[in-house]
């Protein structure tokens, strides 16, 4: 019972984590898109859509190593 409870509480964790990074890039986009651009307003979903995807575009997979 305590594994689920845990998972729970990481998944729970997670997705609070994901609304919160998403609320910054929601709120810019709303405020400066539609005047700049002429672009429609977005709504949170779409804001954690294009956290995730920035997130996959600009992942750094170089690997220094230094000896």
């Amino acid at each position: 019972m305590k594994i689920i409870e845990a998972l729970l509480l990481v998944i729970g964790l997670i997705i609070l984590s994901a609304i919160i990074m998403a609320f910054p890039t929601m709120w810019l986009w709303n405020y400066l898109m539609p005047y700049l651009f002429g672009l429609t307003e977005i709504t949170l979903y779409h804001a954690m859509a294009i956290n995730f995807l920035s997130g996959i575009l600009f992942r750094s997979n170089i690997n220094i190593k230094k000896n």
